[in-house]
């Protein structure tokens, strides 16, 4: 799997560049993002502007990805579509994850 990755203030930014975070790609996403954080990478934005779609098990990918920080950073993710936004409010995933409009806010909040 593609990412553009970049670094800001000891965040790293994490843009997946595919168009769906479905089922065909969720074992790789959660593996490599799992891969990230071992390198000690702890403080993740994950920017889904490329992102037109995720289901279920990318959800599922994104929760086990979290718990392995297990409190020693923070994941937040900015630039969601309104449809991947409606399905993380109906899901109540937006009360997990923080969720910014664009990556300049997102990072303001992560930074604090």
């Amino acid at each position: 799997m593609n990412f553009d990755i970049q670094s800001e203030d000891g965040i790293e930014i994490i843009v997946p560049l595919v168009r769906r975070l479905d089922a065909s790609v969720a074992a790789v996403f959660k593996q490599e993002m799992q891969s990230f954080i071992q390198q000690g990478k702890h403080y993740i934005l994950l920017d889904f502007s490329h992102i037109d779609f995720i289901d279920s098990s990318c959800l599922g990918a994104l929760v086990s990805i979290l718990k392995t920080l297990n409190g020693r950073g923070e994941l937040a993710l900015c630039s969601l579509n309104s449809n991947i936004q409606h399905m993380f409010k109906l899901t109540r995933m937006d009360r997990i994850f923080t969720i910014g409009n664009d990556r300049a806010s997102t990072l303001k909040v992560m930074i604090r």
